[in-house]
């Protein structure tokens, strides 16, 4: 049996101050007017997205892959590296309730997503500290990610810094 909500004056008069709903479904509340150039990569450009940050904890790792993708996309010589807790973003044993599956729609959009960049060329690195902080095992990895030692990380920057890469650094604590 439904209840009737009762709402204050306040409440009420909060409610009304902007109609609802004040567009209607496919109706543009942004613009579309892109400000930067599309820019595309020039040949041997390079880009490295370092990710520490989990998925479902924020957007924060996803929307690195998302970043990584498009790079790619427009052909920058594409690396990920997954550090601390990022590196449990590249574990292929993701799943409920078993490896592979999704208790709900999109639990293991960053896995797929991952596959796609490596499919395309890309570089995913992981972080065997970050692994091993959190129980995570090498052999656990997806496939196609390189596992690397904790002095790695640092020697990654340069390496892709020397090359003159585009380095996008995501952080989540």
């Amino acid at each position: 049996m439904a209840t009737e909500t009762k709402l204050t004056d306040q409440e009420v008069a909060s409610l009304m101050e902007i109609p609802h709903p004040s567009v209607g479904m496919g109706e543009s509340i942004y613009g579309e007017t892109k400000v930067f150039p599309d820019y595309q990569a020039e040949p041997g450009e390079t880009y490295l997205g370092m990710v520490h940050g989990i998925v479902h904890e924020s957007s924060v790792s996803f929307v690195a892959v998302l970043l990584a993708l498009r790079a790619q996309k427009k052909g920058f010589d594409s690396a990920l590296y997954f550090f601390g807790i990022g590196s449990l973003n590249c574990l292929a044993t993701r799943g409920f309730p078993t490896v592979g599956n999704e208790l709900f729609p999109g639990m293991r959009n960053e896995n797929g997503q991952l596959e796609r960049f490596i499919a395309g060329g890309g570089k995913v690195f992981a972080c065997r500290l970050g692994l091993a902080l959190h129980g995570a095992r090498e052999e656990d990895l997806m496939e196609g990610v390189i596992p690397c030692h904790p002095l790695d990380m640092q020697d990654a920057m340069i390496e892709y810094s020397r090359k003159g890469a585009i380095i996008n650094t995501t952080w989540m604590f």
